[in-house]
């Protein structure tokens, strides 16, 4: 079990704080509701939650298979819903792997991130896939 606890600010600003680190991050609602667009808004620390564990799995993937996936990065982008209750609807997700992946490594490292917990517990209506650019 892990803590998150968080305070309003006031102007739709939130300090959420992390409870076995102490770190903490700054939200704030996006401009196209209501907010300033100054941090994270909640909605992005999902597509935020969602790269990060998934280069997270390469990276346990890659200490597994001795690899050197050199900086690989992700771009996820947060498409929000147009009708209806205000949601996310996609995030589609492009991950690049930098360094050598042997041809017969690539599938079940793909696999691997598959299992991700966050894409894992994402609404099954959100459209989110992975696809990936290997070096």
């Amino acid at each position: 079990m892990v803590e998150i606890t968080a305070t309003y600010q006031g102007e739709l600003r939130v300090t959420a704080t992390h409870g076995p680190s102490g770190d903490s991050l700054n939200t704030d609602a996006p401009v196209d509701n209501c907010g300033k667009g100054e941090a994270f808004s909640p909605t992005d620390l999902v597509a935020t939650a969602l790269g990060t564990c998934l280069l997270t799995i390469l990276g346990i993937q890659a200490n597994k298979h001795g690899l050197n996936v050199g900086a690989a990065s992700v771009r996820v982008e947060k498409h929000m819903a147009t009708e209806g209750t205000r949601r996310i609807a996609k995030l589609p997700v492009e991950l690049t792997v930098l360094g050598e992946v042997p041809e017969e490594l690539r599938e079940p490292i793909l696999a691997s991130l598959h299992t991700c917990p966050v894409h894992a517990s994402l609404h099954p209506s959100i459209d989110a896939p992975i696809a990936v650019k290997w070096a």
